[in-house]
């Protein structure tokens, strides 16, 4: 199994410092041309990955690589790295020597470097904790209790990094029905516009420190392009719902397995779970998908009326208070209240993608918002990340995958109340 330390990452681009001024003049002058007139999935696939890869491509172009190293701490300084650099040539010229005067100065140099460490991080936390936020103040308690180790998983019938990524696929991913997607793609007549606010107001819901998939392209950068040429993201995502067509290329996604807390064993894979990171620009798009489902689900009554979160104007406060008002009602009469919750396992992941898109369209849902969630339903891919795991893309059946909480919300919502 590769350890971590001897197989560090590969550089990524450090979207922080992307040049942004030569940039911009760039970004205004692309142009993305229309795709065929009647595509099929490999023209249309075509299509799309050779004018991703030109955008990305100029994106990396200006954008320098991060370095990472495991070594890397943030109080370091130009003191530190002089300081380390006599430390570390003093002690390689003390260990074949016998002159005591070059030990001395070896353990003077060692004594003097980890003095200096231990000086800088004491202000380094102090400004740390002063400048510590609701998001960070977790990383302040990792750094004052530590980090647990993440466990490995060892299945007893898995002898191979394959055999344990196969284990671990099958698991997460059973075998189940998918939609059909025809070959040739024609043109939907009756689609709702794709403008440039529409995208910009999907993007405005995305945290610029969310963790990207296997495009490595945060959605800060997304929102700068857009801000800079919305022409470039709108031309691009249009003939997605033009042609109810979701790219292969962009259902890749990365499956990071996590350990739970508190199992008596983990030998099984049900004492992991894992996290599924798609690409920005899919779940960008998945968002505007899911504010025309949403309008048309409400139009339609395909969602109960008690339902208060991944809607738009109500969310979970709205449920609060509407239970608290509930309690209170109840309680002035002097009745016993009781409140039971309940959480479906498992509830997305087992979703049935062919009868989930039958439901939709015998309920009068429009026929490219149906034919785009069977496709985005299938031909998915995904990569599982553990120590030592292949890294390999293998073909998955997912119910709807871990994209933002709310389009998937959106659909489990519709499918109970449908099924």
């Amino acid at each position: 199994m590769a350890h971590p330390i001897t197989s560090p990452p590969p550089p990524a681009p450090n979207w922080v410092r992307t040049h942004w001024s030569t940039l911009q003049p760039q970004l205004k002058t692309a142009k993305v041309p229309p795709p065929p007139e009647l595509p099929t999935r490999s023209t249309f696939q075509n299509w799309f990955d050779t004018h991703l890869i030109t955008l990305v491509t100029l994106l990396k172009t200006h954008t320098p690589l991060r370095r990472p190293s495991v070594r890397a701490k943030p109080l370091s300084s130009p003191l530190l790295s002089t300081l380390r650099k006599e430390f570390h040539t003093s002690s390689l010229k003390a260990q074949p020597s016998t002159n005591p005067q070059d030990r001395a100065v070896a353990k003077l140099s060692r004594q003097g470097y980890f003095k200096s460490i231990k000086a800088a991080k004491a202000p380094h936390w102090k400004s740390f904790l002063a400048d510590a936020t609701p998001r960070t103040i977790w990383t302040a308690k990792w750094f004052a209790v530590g980090r647990v180790t993440l466990r490995f998983p060892n299945l007893p019938d898995a002898t191979s990094p394959e055999e344990l990524n196969k284990a671990l696929l099958l698991h997460f991913f059973p075998p189940r029905p998918l939609p059909f997607v025809p070959s040739i793609l024609r043109p939907y007549k009756e689609v709702d516009p794709l403008l440039p606010s529409d995208i910009s107001a999907a993007l405005r819901r995305f945290s610029s420190s969310s963790a990207p998939g296997p495009d490595i392209i945060s959605y800060s950068v997304w929102q700068r392009v857009h801000l800079v040429a919305s022409h470039i993201l709108t031309d691009l995502l249009v003939p997605f719902l033009k042609f109810c067509y979701h790219p292969v290329s962009i259902k890749k996604a990365n499956g990071i397995v996590l350990d739970k807390p508190g199992k008596p064993s983990y030998d099984s894979p049900t004492s992991f779970r894992v996290i599924v990171l798609l690409h920005t620009v899919s779940k960008i798009l998945e968002r505007v998908i899911t504010s025309h489902l949403s309008v048309v689900a409400r139009s339609l009554k395909l969602v109960h009326h008690n339902q208060c979160g991944c809607l738009t104007s109500l969310t979970l406060f709205d449920a609060a208070l509407s239970l608290v008002d509930t309690v209170r009602t109840l309680q002035r009469p002097e009745l016993r209240v009781s409140t039971l919750f309940l959480d479906i396992k498992g509830g997305f992941d087992n979703v049935n993608a062919s009868i989930l898109c039958s439901s939709l369209k015998n309920a009068g849902v429009p026929h490219y918002i149906v034919s785009w969630i069977g496709s985005f339903l299938s031909q998915r891919t995904c990569r599982l990340l553990f120590q030592g795991s292949p890294k390999s893309f293998a073909p998955v059946q997912v119910g709807t995958p871990q994209a933002p909480l709310y389009p998937r919300c959106s659909l489990l919502s519709i499918w109970h109340h449908s099924t």
